[in-house]
């Protein structure tokens, strides 16, 4: 609860603030994001693993899932930048977004990067990411959703978000759209 309880009072605290730990956060999400996939490929190497997958599997499979992913990713940051937010915890929208892909999945977000991260494997041909990394990426952004910004979220915008993660899925989008009270 703590860290519930410092992320929200970045959030709604000064805007200085704000902006120098968003610059952090930032900064070190891409050097995360980085370091696993160089690390990766380095870690195959180091356990001396065979490709996943041929070369031609892999450019077929792995860049169309990896264009969709960073398309995916890239509209949810046009969508919180329009918002008048940033895709980093401390720096969200004021209120709740519920548009675009958020009318389809809480965290497509996430999503996205889960999928850019397994084309990125297949395109390199790494098992390590595509099978390892991957899937540890996806539980980690899974237990902080729940640890952190599901419980920041309810804290700042009550009834409405907490309507919206009953009728919404986390990551898997859905077909139909959310026709929530408060959709814009």
């Amino acid at each position: 609860m703590k860290v519930v309880n410092f992320v929200n009072s970045v959030v709604m605290g000064p805007k200085r603030r704000r902006a120098v730990l968003t610059s952090l956060a930032f900064a070190l999400f891409c050097g995360v994001i980085v370091m696993l996939v160089f690390g990766a490929v380095r870690l195959d190497d180091w356990l001396r693993l065979s490709p996943l997958v041929p070369a031609a599997v892999g450019m077929i499979a792995g860049l169309p899932l990896f264009g969709v992913g960073i398309a995916l990713t890239s509209w949810c940051i046009v969508v919180f930048l329009s918002a008048g937010g940033t895709p980093v915890p401390f720096s969200p929208p004021r209120q709740l977004v519920a548009r675009g892909p958020y009318l389809r999945v809480r965290n497509p977000m996430v999503t996205g990067l889960l999928v850019s991260l397994l084309g990125a494997g297949l395109l390199l041909r790494s098992q390590s990411l595509a099978l390892g990394l991957t899937p540890l990426m996806g539980v980690g952004a899974w237990i902080e959703l729940k640890l952190v910004e599901e419980p920041e979220l309810q804290q700042r915008l009550g009834a409405a978000y907490a309507e919206y993660r009953r009728q919404v899925p986390m990551f898997v989008p859905r077909l139909s759209r959310w026709r929530g009270a408060s959709s814009n």
